[in-house]
């Protein structure tokens, strides 16, 4: 079906900005459009979903494989699609909002992979979400280079990363977009501008159009993914199976249908990929009622844990028995400018990586560009001239449900020092997100929207169970609270504030900070135009 045919016309309720007309184009709204009215219910039945799920698990429904899909596991034959042009070897990738900096430093980075990120390392501004298209338009045109006012210059070289596009999840909605009277579905907005306006663009570069999927929480999520992929090639007249897309495990219910994830993608599947932080704040969400699953300082929950170390080795064994990559989990350091810190960074980066490379996957994640030869030596040193290790199937790898839910074993109350740390991070990522940043270098690391998560998430939990008391949280809140408003006189405190006490403080927690902070702060509509 050609674009002309089609009618399903997006409202853009945003005022016009620079170049926007470049990217929201009729044709190109039309096909988010198309979109929204194919998968818009169906996405609406996945939220539903979620909320029972969460339900029964919070009654006591135990959480375990399930046996209706049993013969999709046992089921040795099937495999995913061989790997796609230019994602044979993912050795190194790096991660990153699509802003225009980012966008060349990335590209030119070394890393074989960069993950364009639209999702947790993006305060979805409105001025973001279109400015990131153009920036990956503008990056495939090589019209990207400019110059800083300080005469920092910014050029693309000869040797470029694969770009693989990070949409906003389910949850989430663009409410600067209105399809038949309601916002369109974020996922569908960033998938579908990238889509209309670059996979051909990818594929006559010798690549092609590649995603990586947040939050999926099982196989009917990644099923519905999977039917937006087909509708696209096939309203774009490109060959079914030209997609490729890997998903981030980073929930605990994504964990029990790993096989069932990969059979449902298995002609668009580019493997797995380890979630570690949103994994965790998945773990608080869901079974925080419970006491056996009270961690510690996250500083402590390390991926040597026993529920952490089977999670890395079930995905390795799941990927590899399906001919799939298994990617590792973020190291968020950031190389410091002093000389302890700079050699610092790289050595607790190297140990990471070491250990991800002998559990046998095939790459791994940096965010800064200066980390990624320290994890390309890490896996040279395994993989040698081989692009990968899917042949280490690791049949001796066996993982129950309840190898997964092993928290108890090292559970225990956070100290003083965690409680500060968390109110203090969850504050400053609050302020920099609602200033409209995503990606924020704090304490030496580089913090995205799941470090906020599972901040705010641990503060709800501790409280919850009286293993900290309100008013030590509150005094604690009072001086962070100054503390960011003197570092930082610009800063909103009371908006901050509100935003942290609404998310960590509230008798319930709330399943994301992110869709009422963006109802609240981000959104600016202006006179609705077609």
């Amino acid at each position: 079906m050609s674009t002309s045919a089609l009618t399903h016309r997006v409202r853009v309720l945003a005022a016009p900005g620079d170049r926007h007309e470049e990217i929201l184009t009729p044709a190109a709204l039309d096909f988010v459009g198309h979109l929204a009215a194919a998968f818009g219910e169906r996405r609406l039945d996945v939220l539903r979903e979620r909320r029972r799920q969460a339900s029964r698990l919070a009654a006591g429904s135990p959480l375990d494989f399930r046996l209706t899909t049993s013969a999709i596991r046992a089921d040795r034959s099937w495999r995913v699609a061989a790997p796609a042009p230019g994602l044979t070897d993912r050795r190194v990738e790096i991660t990153g909002p699509p802003d225009r900096r980012m966008t060349v430093n990335a590209l030119n980075s070394g890393a074989h992979v960069w993950m364009a990120d639209f999702e947790d390392a993006t305060s979805p501004t409105w001025e973001h979400i279109v400015g990131g298209q153009l920036n990956l338009l503008d990056a495939i045109e090589r019209r990207i280079d400019f110059t800083t006012e300080a005469g920092k210059e910014y050029r693309l070289g000869d040797r470029l990363a694969t770009v693989m596009v990070r949409p906003r999840g389910w949850h989430l909605d663009e409410e600067h977009l209105e399809f038949d009277g309601r916002p369109v579905p974020a996922s569908l907005v960033d998938f579908g501008l990238y889509f209309f306006h670059c996979a051909q663009r990818r594929i006559d570069a010798g690549h092609g159009p590649y995603f990586y999927l947040p939050k999926l929480e099982n196989r009917g999520e990644a099923r519905l993914w999977n039917d937006v992929f087909v509708l696209a090639q096939e309203l774009l007249g490109i060959p079914r199976g030209t997609v490729r897309a890997t998903v981030l495990i980073e929930t605990i219910t994504a964990a029990v249908e790993m096989d069932e994830i990969l059979y449902e993608l298995r002609e668009h599947s580019a493997g797995l990929n380890a979630g570690r932080w949103d994994y965790l704040f998945s773990l608080i969400k869901t079974f925080g009622h419970r006491t056996d699953f009270l961690l510690p300082d996250r500083a402590k929950v390390t991926m040597t844990a026993p529920f952490l170390r089977a999670y890395a080795e079930l995905l390795v064994r799941t990927c590899h028995r399906r001919g799939a990559h298994a990617i590792g989990g973020m190291a968020a350091q950031v190389p410091g400018t002093d000389r302890a810190a700079h050699e610092a960074a790289p050595a607790t980066v190297r140990l990471d990586k070491e250990r991800e490379a002998e559990d046998g996957f095939d790459g791994s994640w940096v965010a800064h560009p200066g980390l990624v030869p320290v994890c390309r030596e890490v896996f040279d040193g395994v993989l040698g001239d081989r692009p990968h290790q899917i042949e280490r199937t690791r049949d001796d790898v066996e993982v129950t449900a309840a190898d997964l839910l092993s928290v108890r074993r090292i559970s225990g109350p956070p100290t003083a020092e965690g409680l500060r740390t968390n109110i203090a991070v969850a504050l400053r990522y609050f302020d920099a997100w609602l200033r409209g940043s995503g990606a924020v270098a704090l304490y030496g690391l580089m913090e995205d929207a799941a470090t906020a998560e599972i901040a705010r998430a641990q503060i709800w939990q501790w409280l919850r169970h009286r293993v900290v008391d309100r008013e030590t949280v509150l005094r604690m809140l009072d001086e962070e609270s100054a503390a960011l408003g003197a570092e930082y006189p610009w800063a909103d405190v009371d908006a901050v504030r509100d935003l942290f006490e609404r998310t960590a403080l509230a008798r319930e927690l709330p399943a994301f900070f992110t869709p009422d902070a963006y109802t609240r702060h981000l959104v600016r509509h202006a006179e609705a135009r077609s």
